[in-house]
């Protein structure tokens, strides 16, 4: 390993509440923004290497993991977008088995439900996924006090595709994509990005990806704007990123990339790499010993 400084009212509806008591409510009050009516069916599976995937998402969900009692609360949270190249998301060894080992260590989680791009359920399938993020980061805010959460210490995490869409709300906030009559910030105070897809250029891309997001022709113009290493300002939040060098799905130089421009701008930035482990680890690198959520723990300790 090498390591580089370099439940709920107000009109919200409770979709379910899960057995270990964590609740699931639906992303958005009313009508959600940027859809077309299409019989999409949303569908749950479990491989036999336990992978769960869910596809055809038309009703985006937020899924809130809170420390329980006993639990020293840290005042921080994070909003975790899984992964699986904007056709599938990997709902749980990258969504809800990193939410409940975050609560564990006293930081609120949320696990975004988000729509996957399609032009048959979206208007514009570009914007659809941050949508959501931006829509998720908005609800969060606003409502910390119930949840116990500092309203200036809400985080992103991405895994893979994820990532991108994680990395796309740090560089995209400004532009609200949805409505926003409180003027709330949708800028996330930092970002926890694992192996993940941060460019959109030819070469560096994670090729599903792009074409799931842009479509298999993209203009220049989308894919420089959706190359998040090209949108860093000195604005953009701190970020934690984790990577395999010998990952052959999204190469590390989406990582590099990522931290080199966050540390022109003089923007706090870490990079864990590992020499195997290839991709899609999600919290257990199963080629070491090593934890990269430990580290993460020690650097949003020092935020």
């Amino acid at each position: 390993m090498q390591c580089f400084t370099m439940m709920l009212c107000c009109g919200m509806l409770i979709v379910g509440t899960l057995a270990n008591g964590q609740t699931t409510i639906n992303l958005y009050d009313g009508d959600v923004p940027n859809s077309k009516s299409f019989p999409l069916e949303e569908t749950s599976a479990t491989d036999d290497n336990g992978i769960t995937r869910v596809t055809g998402v038309t009703l985006p969900t937020l899924t809130a993991y809170l420390p329980a009692a006993g639990v020293a609360n840290t005042g921080k949270a994070v909003i975790i977008c899984p992964g699986g190249g904007y056709s599938i998301l990997a709902i749980g060894h990258e969504g809800h088995d990193v939410a409940k080992q975050l609560a564990t260590n006293g930081i609120a989680a949320f696990v975004l439900k988000y729509r996957l791009p399609k032009d048959e359920i979206m208007e514009d399938k570009r914007i659809g996924p941050l949508q959501d993020a931006q829509r998720a980061i908005q609800l969060v805010r606003e409502r910390a006090g119930e949840w116990g959460i500092a309203r200036d210490k809400i985080g992103i995490a991405g895994f893979s595709a994820g990532g991108h869409l994680a990395s796309t709300l740090s560089t995209h906030y400004a532009a609200a994509l949805i409505d926003n009559p409180k003027g709330t910030s949708l800028r996330p105070d930092f970002s926890l990005l694992l192996y993940p897809v941060i460019s959109m250029q030819e070469g560096m891309t994670h090729g599903g990806s792009r074409t799931n997001l842009l479509g298999s022709n993209p203009n220049p113009e989308d894919i420089n704007h959706f190359s998040n290493e090209l949108q860093v300002t000195a604005d953009t939040p701190p970020a934690f990123l984790v990577h395999a060098e010998d990952d052959t799905v999204v190469p590390i130089a989406n990582s590099q990339v990522y931290i080199e421009a966050l540390q022109k701008h003089g923007t706090d930035a870490e990079l864990i790499t590992y020499p195997a482990g290839g991709h899609g680890f999600g919290l257990n690198n199963k080629t070491t010993a090593d934890k990269w959520f430990d580290h993460f723990l020690v650097w949003l300790g020092g935020l």
